[in-house]
């Protein structure tokens, strides 16, 4: 069923869990379906010795993309105009990320609806990792 414009409030939510425990071997092939093949990401060694951080750590745009699934699940396929994010935060292997979009306006637009939303993901522990906005077409 798609999403009308008619059924939605300013404050709605939507939201569901991305990634329960996120795997390394998930950022081993993020990095191959991307072609970022940036060490920090799959390189235990290098990320720990050379890098100095605790531990290999995902992609941004694989959160991006996690998010933007539960983007396309709330609003349909196909239907998003504008999809923006800022990266708040690193995800960690055996990390479970929740994704939520918040209606903040709906307005019409070139004869059309279109919903504005508020997107947050957080990991397990309620922090944020990624924060962004997005629109998308509405059904009247």
């Amino acid at each position: 069923m798609a999403l009308s414009a008619s059924q939605l409030k300013v404050g709605d939510t939507h939201e569901e869990q991305v990634v329960e425990d996120l795997k390394r071997t998930q950022l081993v092939q993020y990095a191959g379906a991307s072609g970022d093949y940036n060490p920090v990401h799959t390189d235990e060694v290098f990320v720990t010795k050379v890098a100095g951080y605790p531990s290999v750590f995902a992609h941004g745009m694989l959160s991006m993309g996690m998010t933007g699934k539960m983007l396309t699940n709330y609003v349909g396929d196909g239907r998003l105009t504008q999809y923006g994010v800022r990266f708040t935060r690193q995800v960690w292997p055996g990390d479970s990320l929740t994704a939520k979009a918040t209606v903040k306006a709906i307005r019409q637009e070139e004869g059309g609806h279109i919903v504005d939303l508020d997107v947050s993901t957080v990991n397990q522990d309620g922090v944020e990792v990624v924060s962004g906005y997005a629109s998308a077409r509405v059904d009247p």
